[in-house]
């Protein structure tokens, strides 16, 4: 069946970085277009990052832009969030979609930036 798993979330203090993965399974993951979502606490779950199928463009929330990264690694059915110069508000629980004819979603990983 389909799966998005992510992982590398976790705690870290402002101006750290992270590396977050997910890995998907059950599609063909080099068709579809990949991103990032986050969800902080009270507030609407919102666009952190995307990149097209099989990888030729990317684009960013204004909010991440020079301190993000995604990047997808086709024959290994994952892609990245290169997460650096973190601040307390990227505080939220980060998860993967999948999109093309269909639309999936991973369970998500959570991210805290806490002194």
């Amino acid at each position: 069946q389909v799966q998005l798993v992510e992982s590398g979330g976790g705690l870290v203090q402002p101006g750290g970085s992270l590396r977050l993965s997910c890995v998907a399974s059950g599609f063909t993951f080099s068709s579809y277009a990949m991103s990032w979502y986050r969800q902080a606490p009270g507030k609407e779950r919102e666009l952190v990052a995307a990149i097209s199928s099989p990888g030729g463009s990317t684009n960013y929330a204004d909010s991440v832009k020079g301190r993000f990264t995604i990047s997808r690694d086709n024959a290994k059915n994952t892609v990245f969030l290169q997460m650096n110069s973190l601040k307390p508000e990227d505080t939220a629980v980060y998860y993967c979609k999948a999109v093309r004819s269909l639309t999936y979603w991973g369970q998500g990983t959570q991210v805290t930036v806490s002194s």
